[in-house]
């Protein structure tokens, strides 16, 4: 299954590391750096996961998290942050996020979060 992925990190590098690691496993994505940005194209466009960084500059990523759980139920969220706290985690998952990951991190834990993330939406018949 080719997931459609959202990336936004205002870390550039962490996009890219994700885009070229990712897109190898037949998903297509799109990366953002701007979170303004992202928004207005998750208000476009359905994707199936969105992986996002917490910690931003004008937006942070639980905002996000509220607008692409209004948009879209079926999506899932898979949060990445630098300051992973228990709370944080915690307002991350009441508030929807489907998985929760701490910077620095692997691509594996990348991974296996997307891989979860598509047998959850399989086995809801999406």
């Amino acid at each position: 299954m080719s997931l459609k992925i959202l990336v936004l990190d205002d870390e550039k590098i962490v996009g890219e590391r994700l885009k070229s690691s990712l897109e190898k496993n037949g998903h297509n994505l799109e990366i953002f750096i701007d979170p303004a940005r992202a928004m207005d194209r998750i208000q476009e466009e359905k994707f199936d996961v969105v992986i996002l960084d917490i910690r931003m500059d004008k937006i942070n990523g639980i905002q996000v998290l509220e607008t692409v759980r209004k948009k879209s139920e079926r999506t899932k969220v898979i949060m990445i942050t630098g300051y992973a706290t228990l709370e944080v985690a915690r307002e991350s998952l009441t508030k929807g996020a489907f998985d929760f990951i701490s910077k620095p991190f692997k691509l594996k834990e990348i991974h296996q979060a997307v891989q979860n993330a598509e047998e959850a939406l399989q086995a809801a018949g999406h």
